[in-house]
């Protein structure tokens, strides 16, 4: 006969065991992967002269990069490498990147290298930041730019079948992304000849329309400007003011365009809608939304 006090004890016992044995935990939700099979992640992590980090890549390579082995391709050099090909990896959801280049080598012919260069997470702002802000710190943007032409550029072309003249390298990014692809124009205008500019933080630094104002714009340069009409209340005519600035009567500015989405926010939905755009407009490739 079990009395109470034995059913005290059972209960007593099963509670150390339940402590001592704890039941497995579930295992935490984590995003399915969206990259395709042309998205690489590098294993090896390249070394950021000057700022003591280093830094993941993310390539996409074309369909056709494993079975035309003469072929060579043009590269397209991108920040925020974790929100170009892969939800899994993304702050607000990705570009569709990898999706948006297969539709371009699927339906007009046209195929080429990404290369997404991972932020630097707490370090992005500096390092995305050409010149400094009083209120945001030190910049390190010399020092990032510098890692892109002298490290990645040069590891990219060593170990892919890239095209890596000026025509055929294109930079891009976003935001922060954005302002630092401008200056990249301005400080190597040798190694990119077309770059997309979207939603550029113009505004973190009154150094970039001084700078462009003092340096000619590459010559035969390709740059594709986009701003969401719902971004701010300064975006657009931050933007408008850089082209007017370029647009003088005195440069050789070529190759220059400007679209305005004017019901966009300032996300990764609305860059992910723009850069198929931007990538017919920089290549000259027929958009994938027109007609046959």
């Amino acid at each position: 006969m079990r009395t109470p006090f034995h059913l005290l004890l059972a209960a007593l016992v099963a509670t150390l065991a339940a402590c001592t044995n704890p039941a497995p935990a579930a295992p935490a939700k984590t995003a399915r992967s969206t990259a395709g099979p042309g998205v690489h992640v590098l294993a090896q992590r390249l070394a950021m002269p000057g700022l003591g980090r280093e830094r993941t890549l993310r390539l996409y390579l074309p369909p056709s990069y494993e079975t035309s082995p003469d072929k060579r391709y043009p590269v397209i050099y991108m920040h925020d490498g974790q929100n170009l090909f892969d939800d899994a990896t993304s702050y607000a959801g990705e570009w569709g990147v990898d999706e948006t280049m297969d539709a371009f080598a699927r339906t007009r012919g046209f195929e080429a290298i990404v290369v997404g260069i991972d932020n630097g997470g707490e370090e992005r702002l500096h390092e995305l930041s050409p010149w400094t802000n009083p209120k945001y710190g030190a910049a390190q943007g010399e020092q990032y730019m510098a890692f892109v032409v002298d490290v990645v550029k040069p590891f990219v072309d060593t170990h892919y079948r890239t095209r890596p003249d000026r025509a055929d390298t294109a930079i891009a990014g976003s935001s922060m992304g954005g302002l630092i692809s401008h200056y990249a124009l301005l400080r190597y205008p040798q190694v990119f000849g077309k770059a997309a500019i979207f939603s550029p933080s113009y505004w973190y630094s009154s150094e970039v329309y001084a700078q462009t104002r003092a340096h000619a714009w590459p010559a035969g340069t390709r740059t594709y400007f986009y701003i969401g009409g719902r971004e701010g209340d300064e975006s657009v005519p931050d933007v408008q003011r850089m082209l007017s600035l370029l647009a003088t009567p005195d440069r050789a500015v070529r190759d220059l365009t400007l679209h305005i989405e004017p019901d966009a926010r300032h996300n990764e939905r609305a860059w992910r809608a723009e850069f198929p755009r931007a990538v017919a407009w920089l290549f000259d490739v027929r958009p994938l939304d027109a007609a046959p």
